[in-house]
């Protein structure tokens, strides 16, 4: 398999690329719903580490207190504690992510919720892709705050 070039490497997104010998793909020409798709996973690793960090429980416990740190409900409310941080290119993800045309609403969740934390994961998602680490943190940090305070 030959040599693929990166965009950059110093970050978790490109550590994953160059292990798997992927090519940098321009997260602005990823569409918002594969953001999110990508951004639930990359949010769900910060919660579970979270969890993982202030609890003895086993894994069933754990997944109890991910599950409602990662649900519609939880995820909106995230939002709305970053929402006055977020610059206007943010924004714009969060609102292409939030826009998009879903096919389906889990039966828990309302709308509003789901498509707020559907934004939310496509900013996350971006972030990553986009390789900008620190943003990242520092959004997460902030969305998890009041979470980590209740654990």
């Amino acid at each position: 398999m030959e040599m693929m070039e990166y965009h950059d490497e110093t970050n978790i997104a490109g550590a994953v690329r160059r292990a798997l010998m992927l090519p940098y793909k321009d997260p602005r020409m990823v569409s918002p719903l594969v953001l999110a798709y990508i951004g639930d996973t990359v949010y769900d690793l910060f919660v579970r580490t979270l969890v993982i960090s202030h609890s003895d429980l086993g894994v069933h416990g754990l997944h109890k207190l991910s599950a409602g740190r990662v649900c519609a409900a939880a995820q909106a409310a995230a939002y709305h504690r970053i929402a006055d941080k977020l610059t206007q290119d943010e924004q714009d993800v969060y609102k292409r992510g939030r826009n998009a045309h879903m096919g389906t609403v889990p039966k828990h969740a309302s709308i509003t919720d789901y498509r707020t934390a559907t934004g939310l994961e496509a900013l996350m998602g971006y972030l990553y892709l986009a390789g900008d680490d620190e943003r990242l943190q520092t959004l997460m940090r902030a969305a998890l705050e009041e979470t980590e305070e209740e654990t």
